[in-house]
């Protein structure tokens, strides 16, 4: 099979991760920070020695302040139903949002009666409006800002770093999903990123079962998901501190092992690396599929903004129908549909289309993998 779902879930994972897995599940699959035998101290020290790993990455002071959850889903859910709101509130969001973030704003916007606003982008590029942004931030003041770093449908690299400078212009609070961009594109928390949600699954190449975000935050998030933390139990509040205080039931074990095992695996390669090959292997791709007949591809304006997804349409076929074509016929994985993204579709014009068909570059992909569907592509003209 050539796997190019890799905006979903990245397969193959290294053979770190698969040994460390084997290893937790035979070894230490127990319920950490609720016993203090042995193996459960073992298992508790793969999950700090797991924070600690993600504060390096992202380059938070303190490993305390990384949140770990059963998803990137999840995390987002956590920040978002955590924070205060009014009817008066002020919410930005980029159109690139995920399902994680639309969905649960607009559950919240029914409750208090604030409108979602959505960041205005240029109209033929479909790039972020920052000059229009700026003026719609100065007539009405953000009080929260969503950011998906990465569009999980066409690969445009959002400008956060520009968009969170002005919305603190306002003492907005930023928050910055990064499930298409960490383990691919270098980012450092600072002061302008409130919180940071994370998935393990995707660009950090763990199991399913991981994810979680970063606290760098002043204002207080309000516990969501309540439960047992194997400390205070008599004890009908949440713990007052990080992390505990938003970790509640019984940890992953055995996904958090993958997740240290690959984050130790992604610092041997190093960032730098997989953003240049996974540059590298987008820019090809956009090269061998742009000369075929019938394809139309559904790409950022500039090249330097642009990595690892790319969307098309096929003059012949739905989205659905090609997937299944290039599934049935090549066994190729590409996926199909609208990607858990609803706003990108209008200003992309895939709504009556059926959404694209994505293809999603992973580090294990080769220019062969490429070269394979492009020749399927071209066999279908």
């Amino acid at each position: 099979m050539i796997y190019l779902d890799n905006a979903a879930t990245t397969f193959p994972k290294p053979e770190q991760v698969y040994d460390a897995v084997n290893k937790a599940q035979r070894q230490y699959a127990v319920n950490a920070g609720r016993g203090s035998y042995r193996t459960a101290r073992k298992a508790n020290d793969v999950i700090k020695e797991t924070r600690e790993l993600i504060a390096d990455l992202v380059r938070c002071p303190d490993s305390k302040n990384v949140v770990l959850s059963p998803s990137a889903t999840i995390a987002l859910n956590q920040i978002i139903n955590g924070l205060p709101y009014d009817n008066d509130t002020a919410v930005y969001v980029s159109p690139y949002e995920h399902n994680a973030v639309v969905r649960t704003l607009h559950r919240l916007s029914e409750i208090y009666g604030f409108t979602v606003r959505q960041l205005p982008v240029l109209s033929n590029t479909f790039e972020i409006d920052i000059d229009e942004m700026k003026n719609r931030f100065a007539v009405v003041h953000p009080d929260y800002v969503y950011v998906n770093h990465v569009s999980n449908v066409t690969g445009y690299i959002l400008p956060y770093k520009t968009i969170f400078s002005e919305s603190k212009k306002y003492n907005a609070v930023n928050i910055l999903d990064t499930a298409q961009s960490l383990g691919v594109i270098d980012i450092a928390i600072d002061s302008d990123i409130d919180f940071l949600a994370f998935a393990g699954h995707k660009n950090l190449y763990s199991n399913i079962g991981v994810g979680g975000f970063v606290y760098n935050s002043k204002i207080e998030l309000k516990p969501f998901i309540t439960g047992g933390t194997g400390s205070n139990s008599l004890d009908p509040e949440m713990p007052a501190s990080l992390p505990g205080k938003y970790e509640a039931a019984s940890p992953d074990i055995v996904a958090i092992a993958s997740l240290n095992a690959s984050l130790k695996w992604l610092r041997s390669v190093g960032i730098g690396e997989v953003y240049r090959y996974k540059k590298e292997l987008t820019e090809y791709a956009v090269e061998r599929l742009s000369k075929i007949n019938k394809i139309q591809l559904l790409l950022p304006e500039q090249n330097e903004e642009h990595i690892s997804v790319i969307s098309f349409l096929h003059e012949d076929y739905t989205p659905n129908e090609l997937a299944e074509i290039l599934d049935m016929d090549f066994d190729i994985a590409v996926r199909s549909g609208y990607h858990c993204a609803p706003y990108v579709h209008k200003l992309i014009s895939t709504e009556d289309t059926l959404g694209t068909v994505r293809v999603g570059l992973g580090y294990f992909n080769t220019k062969n993998d490429i070269d394979r569907l492009a020749e399927a592509l071209t066999e279908l003209e």
